[in-house]
This record gives structure tokens, C-alpha cells and sequence, in this order.
């Protein structure tokens, strides 16, 4: 059985071994990203019961953010969103093609199509961190866990 910090740990690792990325944190930043190029951030989001659990064991949705940090101050600012969108892109390629996590016990599946309600996803902004602004995309990642919890009379 895995525990939820393994995956998490494999969503940290995917974004590490993109090569898009100058930093990847575990965690959603409190402050302003340090240096140049991409910085992402991922965290738990949720976590709820499914309905396809058993009668034994109930199953979860675990659903993480990954969030892409670049900032606004740059030259040329056309490539902004492209160079973002390029690591998004890659990021679900890499969901895609290891959607069960490396085989991560209890790992059903990343929801690629959202047949839990959540599907996997991303929404673009900006976020004011310390003394900057930062153009923002966050990936929506929901991640089906068998048996997480034992249900018992």
C-alpha cells in the first residue's frame, strides 16, 4: 500500500526530471521565486472519497497542484506563455505516459479524463509574490487511490 507522500513525491520527481524547471518545490511558495527561468511548485490540494470504493476499503481522490512560476519582467515577453505552456505541455505528456505513477501501490490512475469529476487540467493567471509579478499556469492533477482507507462495522 502507498502512502500518500509517495505520491506526492513521484508528481515533485516528474516535474524535476522535465528539464523545464530552474527550482521545483514541494510546497506552494510563500515567497517570490529565486533566479531565472521556470520555478514550479507542487501541493496537495484535496483529498476526498470516491465512489468506486469496495466493501472493504475505500478508495481516494487525491488532487495535487503544480503550479508554473515565470516572471513578467522578461524580454521578449511574446515568449512568456510559450515557454510556460511548452513545460505544461510536458508535464501532461509525462502524466500521460506514467498514469499510474511508476506503479506506485494503490495508485488506480492520474484522472487524465475526470471520471472521478476532476480531470486533469490547467488554468492560467498571474500571482503577486513579494515585490513581483509572476505570469502563472497551475496544473490540476487528480490522482485515483485504491484502498486507502479500511471500512469496518
Amino acid at each position: 500500500m502507498s502512502t500518500l507522500t509517495d505520491v506526492l513525491d513521484a508528481v515533485v520527481s516528474h516535474a524535476l526530471a522535465s528539464g523545464y524547471f530552474a527550482t521545483v518545490n514541494g510546497h506552494e511558495p510563500v515567497n517570490a521565486p529565486v533566479g531565472g527561468g521556470i520555478t514550479a511548485g507542487v501541493w496537495v490540494d484535496s483529498l476526498a472519497p470516491v465512489r468506486s470504493s469496495g466493501l472493504a476499503a475505500g478508495s481516494g481522490l487525491l488532487t495535487l497542484q503544480v503550479r508554473l512560476y515565470s516572471s513578467v519582467v522578461q524580454e521578449p515577453q511574446d515568449a512568456i506563455d510559450p515557454a510556460l505552456l511548452d513545460a505544461v505541455n510536458g508535464l501532461m505528456v509525462a502524466y500521460s505516459g506514467d498514469f499510474q505513477l511508476g506503479g506506485i501501490a494503490g495508485v488506480r490512475c492520474v484522472d487524465l479524463l475526470g471520471q472521478s469529476g476532476t480531470a486533469l487540467s490547467m488554468r492560467a493567471g498571474y500571482s503577486e509574490q513579494q515585490d513581483g509579478v509572476y505570469r502563472v499556469m497551475t496544473v490540476t492533477v487528480p490522482i485515483l487511490i485504491d484502498d486507502l482507507w479500511a471500512q469496518v462495522a
